[in-house]
């Protein structure tokens, strides 16, 4: 799996400038790391599932990034970051591809990762159709504890929207947390960096990421289409101190272990599973 390694690289290169001129690797009102965490998601599921590339291969579907849902019994909208969908029309040649987000989000690709993107079929970024597929990404980089209800609601509120809209749907949720033991907050540290010391958030770990894996736990998962809850979640645990030095996976305890319901490989091969038997006929 590629996604999350794609993910730390990327967050490693501090974005953009913010408004006081500070260069961050994560802001919370940045959405860096919930694109380029839903592109290495996708990136895997289409490694992963040979329907799924069939169905690129013979135009079938196509890519939807930012799409508003709408829940059809409540009319409630939640915009999702990814979704995998039936085209509304013809697909004009001129429309962006998927390994073309790679180059607009600035995802530098290793040989190996790059050798995976070019043996797939162009996958067309177009108008979506009937959703097939989506995914919603949320980061828990800091403030751990006080950041469970916003974090449970924002995610517990994208399963029920993609579901109002198509009970068939897949709905898979993306959890980044940062297990590291300090941080240096945007938020916090609100002024031009330099001429004063950062101030540095300290974290309790490993017990504030233990609380947010639990709370996600809490987040309803179904097994079938009758019932709600995400069809998937995987969970990547990060060390990132944000402070422009090295962002590594965590891979040991307290991270989801291999063959764990949120371990980000156990989900990706979920996934790729419910895709091929639920839309087989597609």
């Amino acid at each position: 799996m590629y996604g999350p390694g794609i993910l730390a690289r990327f967050l490693q290169k501090p974005g953009p400038a913010d408004k006081y001129g500070n260069h961050w690797q994560y802001h919370s009102r940045s959405d860096r790391h919930s694109k380029v965490g839903s592109w290495g998601v996708a990136l895997d599921l289409l490694a992963t599932s040979s329907l799924l590339r069939r169905h690129v291969d013979d135009g079938k579907v196509v890519l939807g990034v930012n799409h508003t849902m709408t829940d059809f019994a409540t009319g409630r909208k939640k915009d999702l970051d990814l979704v995998i969908a039936r085209p509304t029309g013809a697909v004009p040649h001129t429309a962006k591809t998927f390994a073309g987000l790679a180059d607009q989000y600035g995802i530098v690709l290793e040989p190996v990762e790059q050798g995976v993107l070019a043996a797939l079929p162009a996958f067309p970024v177009n108008t979506v159709g009937a959703v097939l597929v989506a995914l919603e990404a949320k980061a828990c980089m800091t403030a751990h504890v006080k950041s469970l209800p916003r974090l449970y609601d924002e995610l517990n509120s994208s399963h029920l929207c993609v579901h109002g809209a198509s009970r068939q749907a897949l709905a898979i949720g993306y959890v980044q947390v940062n297990a590291a033991d300090q941080f240096l907050s945007p938020v916090v540290n609100n002024r031009l960096l330099g001429d004063t010391p950062a101030e540095v958030t300290e974290h309790r770990q490993p017990a504030d990421t233990e609380r947010v894996l639990k709370k996600v736990a809490e987040i309803p998962r179904r097994s079938a289409s009758s019932e709600s809850g995400f069809d998937g979640i995987g969970i990547t645990v990060l060390n990132l101190r944000n402070d422009g030095g090295p962002v590594t996976i965590v891979d040991g305890p307290p991270a989801p272990q291999p063959g764990d319901s949120f371990h980000y490989g156990s989900m990706i091969v979920r996934m790729a599973n419910e895709y091929d038997t639920t839309f087989a006929q597609v």
